[in-house]
């Protein structure tokens, strides 16, 4: 399953706001029909226990019966994930100190597929229709950037972001023609560039300090929409430059070994920023999915020691330590002479741990 996510344009908006409040309506009272059950007989609610409470509730509410069952699905689910006995409640009213950002869950049933339509020169804009109670029906139109018509649509979520902009969240069945390709490739994850692979391919994205200036501004102006409007640029970059580094890598090569760093590590650092703006945990998880529905072996390995030895002899003499040695980013090594770019060499080193494991029957899964 892969999940589609297209802008809704913005004439639906109160429609959508209005269902929203709906549907938060229910999840509040599921919410606290479930803690008084546990209060009482300290059991849990199971979605189907919950099902004869929500029954015939979709005819007042304007919604969808599949859509209550979605809801209670999804609380059941959340309340599990969490261990809460009671979760948050939701709430879209602007004045509230937390408010919920807006929320609809369709199943494949109360879809329907109407058909795309050209809108300007290059975009497509597609039909899609959602039952609601009684008969009634909500039609909706999307910018189509992925063609669904080429899909089998499965389910579909409306959601809405902090900037009051809604999407249209289309799980469908895949029919990717992505292949992984012949070659091994190593991956060390930094600061400076968020992903160096052995091959010197690199991944830059400090988008945060690109936007600084322009964010100062709208910060100190207090305009929050723009505020919220360049955050979402910043996010939305850097997503774009993930996919596309970790689909080529997927492409050319058929094992991809990267280091077990992780963001924990460097919370308390000064470099807290700049790891947070590397995304190494998106670069990761993109990369694990891919390889998956492509064939290819990934692999997280131990990164001690790979930026200080050399990839061509094995030495560790002269090379840079520490963290004062962070803005060597060149070093020769003094045993055999070789240069080496700091984050190309522990890529490479990367790249020999993991298949000295693979080598000796070591699962990369």
């Amino acid at each position: 399953m892969k999940t589609l996510k297209l802008r809704i344009k913005n004439k639906h908006v109160n429609q959508l706001n209005k269902l929203a409040e709906a549907v938060n309506f229910v999840w509040n009272y599921v919410n606290d029909l479930s803690f008084k059950h546990v209060q009482r007989t300290g059991r849990f609610f199971s979605a189907y226990d919950i099902a004869p409470y929500t029954k015939g509730a979709g005819e007042f509410l304007g919604l969808h019966s599949q859509t209550l069952q979605a809801i209670t699905e999804t609380h059941a689910k959340s309340r599990k994930q969490f261990k809460r006995a009671k979760l948050n409640w939701r709430t879209n009213n602007p004045k509230a100190k937390r408010r919920s950002l807006g929320w609809i869950p369709f199943k494949k049933s109360a879809i329907r597929y109407l058909g795309i339509k050209k809108a300007g020169k290059k975009s497509l804009k597609s039909i899609i229709q959602f039952s609601l109670a009684k008969g009634q029906k909500i039609t909706i139109d999307v910018w189509d950037s992925y063609n669904l018509s080429l899909y089998n649509i499965n389910t579909c979520e409306l959601v809405q972001d902090s900037r009051g902009l809604w999407y249209a969240c289309v799980t469908v069945k895949e029919h990717s023609n992505l292949k992984c390709g012949t070659g091994k490739v190593g991956i060390d994850l930094g600061c400076k560039k968020a992903a160096t692979t052995s091959d010197g391919d690199t991944l830059a994205t400090k988008l945060t300090y690109e936007y600084a200036a322009k964010l100062g501004i709208a910060q100190r102006a207090n305009n929050k929409r723009r505020v919220k409007a360049i955050h979402a640029k910043i996010k939305n970059t850097r997503q774009h430059l993930i996919h596309v580094f970790t689909s080529k890598l997927v492409k050319n090569n058929n094992i991809i070994i990267i280091g077990k760093l992780q963001s924990r590590s460097f919370i308390s650092s000064k470099l807290a920023k700049s790891v947070y703006d590397a995304s190494w945990f998106e670069v990761k998880r993109q990369l694990d999915y891919k390889c998956k529905h492509a064939g290819c072996r990934y692999l997280e390995v131990n990164e001690n020691y790979t930026t200080q030895t050399c990839s061509c002899c094995g030495s560790r003499q002269n090379s840079p330590k520490g963290r004062k040695g962070l803005g060597i980013r060149e070093w020769s090594c003094a045993q055999c002479g070789t240069t080496h770019d700091r984050d190309v060499n522990a890529a490479k080193n990367i790249l020999a741990v993991g298949l000295d494991r693979l080598a000796v029957g070591i699962s990369s899964f």
